[in-house]
Parts: structure tokens; C-alpha cells; sequence
């Protein structure tokens, strides 16, 4: 089988412009497999409880509307099919809530696939506006997950 150096690149890009940790394609006979390796946040053993609604604060910030945080610029989407959860173990502290202060890279939550916990970072430094999801809800690949202002 000959394989072609252009087509790898474009999977390799591809995967840098989706945060995918791998792609597969299949033409005839010819199947080529592209991933990378990412550091996976601690595993999740159980599926965490239903987190409960906290009281609004007076002088909170507005709250993103979902429908409007997909044209947001600081939404963050999901890059992948899977099951997010927004802290690394059930019971422990979210990594980001409504309100707080991140720094670019530190991650905001883990979206499961396939049994692979993948962290997902802030793309730039800011304040989280809005969380769009809960708990261990399944989400679709470029869902609004969360916004950064």
C-alpha cells in the first residue's frame, strides 16, 4: 500500500482545528489512522450526581442564552461526540463555574468518548460568563459548552 504524505497532513491538521485526539478513513482496501496522544484528566468511575441549582446572587452577571452563545466569541464547543462532566471525580470541585476567573489552557471540563476522558482547556484568559450544560450530559460534536469573556 502506498500511502500519501499530503493526505496525512490534512488528517493532521485536521485533528489541530477540531481538538480530535484521532481520525480514521477508509477508501477500498486503503485505511489510514491518525491520533495523538493528550494527557487524560483522572477517569470517571461513576456517573455523578444531578448537580442541584444554586440561588441567583444579587449583582450576578447576566446569563448567556444558549441560542445566542453559539455566535458568542468566547463560546467554547464541544470538539467531539460524548459525555461531559465539569469536575474530575463526582463530588469534587468544578473546574470552572459562573463567574470565575481562567487562565488560557486550564481546563474547563472533560467530554468522555469512547472511554477516553478528554480535558477541554480555555482557549484565552478571561471570566466564565455562562456553563450551557450540565453533569454528565451527552453532547454533540461543536455543541456550545461553555462561555469565556
Amino acid at each position: 500500500m502506498q500511502v500519501d504524505p499530503e493526505l496525512v497532513r490534512q488528517l493532521a491538521v485536521l485533528l489541530d482545528d477540531t481538538n480530535l485526539t484521532e481520525i480514521e478513513i477508509q477508501d477500498g482496501e486503503r485505511r489510514i489512522r491518525v491520533a495523538r496522544n493528550i494527557a487524560a484528566a483522572a477517569p470517571v468511575y461513576a456517573a455523578p450526581a444531578a448537580p442541584t441549582a444554586a440561588p441567583a446572587a444579587v449583582g450576578a452577571p447576566a446569563p448567556v442564552a444558549p441560542e445566542a452563545a453559539a455566535d458568542h466569541p468566547g463560546t467554547v464547543k464541544s470538539p467531539m461526540v460524548g459525555t461531559v462532566y465539569l469536575s474530575a471525580e463526582p463530588g469534587a470541585k468544578q473546574f470552572a463555574s459562573v463567574g470565575d476567573k481562567v487562565a488560557a489552557g486550564q481546563t474547563l471540563l472533560i467530554v468522555e468518548a469512547m472511554k477516553v476522558m478528554n480535558a477541554i482547556p480555555a482557549p484565552r484568559a478571561g471570566t466564565v460568563k455562562a456553563v450551557l450544560v450540565e453533569n454528565g450530559q451527552p453532547v454533540e460534536y461543536d455543541q456550545p459548552l461553555i462561555v469565556v469573556e
